[in-house]
C-alpha cells in the first residue's frame, strides 16, 4: 500500500515505523524541520517538509496514486480540511483523521449513524471515511477493564463471548508447574493461553510450556468462566463497589459517563450520592461542571489527591478501585502507586504509551492504558485491507492480534488448522465460521474457508507476513 501520513509527531511516526515493517511505501509530510530530520534519519520513508494541507504538495507526494491518507496533526481542523479537499479531487483514497475535539467526533458520529441508511447517496461527512477519537479510545480502554468487576488487562472482541485477560500465576496455585498441555485436566472449560510473560520477555507458548508463579498469561476465555480461572491461578475476582475517578477532564468525564451509563441499574451503587463513587478534581472550572453533570450519581471533590490530609479524610485507602485519568500521565503512575500502599487494591492509570505502561506494571498497578497507542492501534485496523477488521497490540506492542477474513484463493483457503499451524510465529485464537453466530476456540482438525474469520495472534515484526497468508 502507498500511505500518506499528515504530521509526524509521536502518532504519526509509530504508524509510519509499522507501516514501513509491513513493507508498505510511506511519506511522512511535516512544516516542523526537526520532526521531518527525524523521519529522514531513522525511517526508510518519504519526508517532505511542507504544510500538509496543500493539494500541490499532496500531489508532489504521490497522493493521486496513493491508498490511504493519514491526518494526525495537531489541529483538528486541519486534519479535517485536509481530507475534505483530497475527497473532493480524490475521492477513490481511504482518509483518515485524529480528531481530538470530541464535540467535532461526536456529532459526526450522531450524523453518520442519523443518516447511515443513506450513507451510498452521498460522500462520507468531511471527506473523512474513519475519525478516531484519542479521548473516546482510552475511556472506552478503561471502562472495559471494569467490566463485571474484574479489574485487569482485558480485550474484547465483536460477536464474541470470548476475551483476553492478563492473569498472573501464584506460587502453589493449580497452574503453577503445570505443562499447557495439560490444562484441561484442570478444568473443563474451553481456554487457550495467547501468550505468556516471564522475566520481563513476551513469547507465544507451546504445549510443552511449563507454567511458573511469577508468570503472566493472556488467556483466551468466556468472561463468565474468569473466577474460576482466576481462583485456578491462585487470585479471585474483585469485588468493586466504591470507585474513585482522578481527573475530570475531557477522558475523566467520558468515563464517568460509561460508568454511569453502565451502573446504572445497580440501584446499590446509586443509593447514596457520593458513597461509592466520587471524583476528585484539582481544576476549579473542571470541579463545577463535574459537579453540574454528575451531581446525581457521584460526590466531586475540588481537590489535590496527592495531600495527606485529603487523603486521610476520605478514607481513599478504604476504595475498592482508583481510577487515575489526568493527562499528568507521570503523576497518574506515581498515585496510583501511593494510593495501593495505602490499601487500595486496584488501580488504572493513563500512559502516554506501553512503554509507560510496563513500568506501571511493574509497579503493581494492574491496568495502564496507554492513549497514544490505542490511537495507533485504531488507525492501523482501518489500513490492514477490508479483510482486517481489527488490529491491537500488546505487552508493549511487542505481540500484535489482528481479526482477519479468509479470503477466497488464499494461502489458508480449504486447509485445517494443523496442517498451517507454524509454532512460534503465529496463533489462531479463534474463529466464527459462515452462518454461525459468534466466534469459537477451533480444533486441530478445523478447516478454514473463505469468508471465515479468525482472530490471529504473532509477534508485530511477523505480522504482515502472517495476514498475507490470510488474506
Amino acid at each position: 500500500m502507498k500511505i500518506v501520513i499528515i504530521g509526524a509527531g509521536f502518532t504519526g511516526i509509530e504508524l509510519a515505523k509499522r507501516l514501513v515493517n509491513g513493507k508498505n511505501d510511506v511519506v511522512l509530510i511535516d512544516n516542523d524541520k526537526d520532526a521531518v530530520l527525524y523521519a529522514e534519519n531513522r525511517l526508510d520513508c518519504g519526508a517532505i517538509l511542507a504544510d500538509g494541507n496543500n493539494l500541490s504538495t499532496l500531489e508532489d507526494a504521490g497522493i493521486a496514486n496513493a491508498d490511504a491518507l493519514v491526518c494526525v496533526t495537531s489541529n483538528d481542523e486541519v486534519n479535517m480540511i485536509t481530507c475534505s479537499l483530497v475527497d473532493s479531487v480524490y475521492p477513490d483514497v481511504l482518509k483518515i483523521a485524529r480528531v481530538r475535539n470530541y464535540a467535532y467526533y461526536a456529532n459526526t458520529a450522531e450524523a453518520t449513524m442519523k443518516h447511515s441508511a443513506d450513507a451510498r447517496k452521498h460522500r462520507p461527512l468531511y471527506g473523512i471515511d474513519f475519525m478516531v477519537n484519542p479521548d473516546f479510545e482510552a475511556a472506552q480502554a478503561i471502562v472495559n477493564s471494569i467490566e463485571k468487576n474484574s479489574i485487569t488487562d482485558s480485550l474484547q472482541f465483536d460477536n464474541s463471548p470470548y476475551e483476553i485477560v492478563r492473569i498472573s500465576v501464584e506460587a502453589g496455585s493449580r497452574f503453577d508447574g503445570n505443562a499447557l498441555k495439560d490444562l484441561w485436566r484442570l478444568t473443563d472449560k474451553r481456554i487457550l493461553v495467547s501468550y505468556i510473560e516471564r522475566d520481563g520477555v513476551t513469547s507465544l507458548p507451546y504445549g510443552e510450556t511449563i507454567v511458573r508463579s511469577g508468570d503472566v498469561l493472556g488467556i483466551l476465555l468466556e468472561h463468565k468462566f474468569l473466577g474460576e480461572l482466576l481462583t485456578l491461578c491462585g487470585s479471585k475476582l474483585k469485588n468493586i463497589q466504591k470507585i474513585a475517578l482522578v481527573g475530570a477532564g475531557k477522558i475523566g468525564t467520558i468515563v464517568a459517563e460509561k460508568l454511569g451509563e453502565k451502573r446504572r441499574a445497580e440501584s446499590k451503587f446509586f443509593r447514596r450520592r457520593g458513597a461509592n463513587f466520587v471524583i476528585i478534581e484539582n481544576d476549579a472550572e473542571r470541579a463545577a461542571a463535574a459537579e453540574e453533570k454528575f451531581n446525581k450519581i457521584a460526590k466531586v471533590f475540588r481537590a489535590d489527591v496527592t495531600e495527606e490530609e485529603f487523603i486521610e479524610e476520605e478514607h481513599l485507602g478504604e476504595f475498592d478501585l482508583l481510577i487515575c485519568s489526568t493527562s499528568n500521565y507521570e503523576m497518574n503512575i506515581v498515585t496510583a502507586a501511593y494510593i495501593e500502599s495505602l490499601g487500595v487494591e486496584n488501580s488504572i492509570v493513563l500512559v502516554p504509551s506501553d512503554a509507560y505502561g510496563g513500568i506501571a506494571h511493574r509497579l503493581g498497578i494492574e491496568v495502564a492504558v496507554p492513549v497514544r497507542d490505542t490511537v495507533v492501534d485504531s488507525i492501523m485496523s482501518h489500513l490492514r485491507g477490508s479483510s482486517v477488521t481489527g488490529i491491537h497490540t500488546v505487552n508493549g506492542g511487542f505481540l500484535e492480534i489482528a481479526e482477519v477474513t479468509v479470503a477466497e484463493g488464499s494461502a489458508v483457503d480449504g486447509k485445517m488448522l494443523m496442517e498451517i499451524s507454524d509454532p512460534g510465529r503465529f496463533l489462531i485464537l479463534m474463529g466464527h465460521k459462515s452462518g454461525e453466530e459468534a466466534y469459537s476456540i477451533l480444533g486441530g482438525k478445523s478447516v478454514l474457508n473463505a469468508g471465515d474469520k479468525v482472530v490471529v495472534i504473532a509477534p508485530k515484526k511477523d505480522s504482515t507476513a502472517v495476514l498475507e497468508r490470510f488474506s
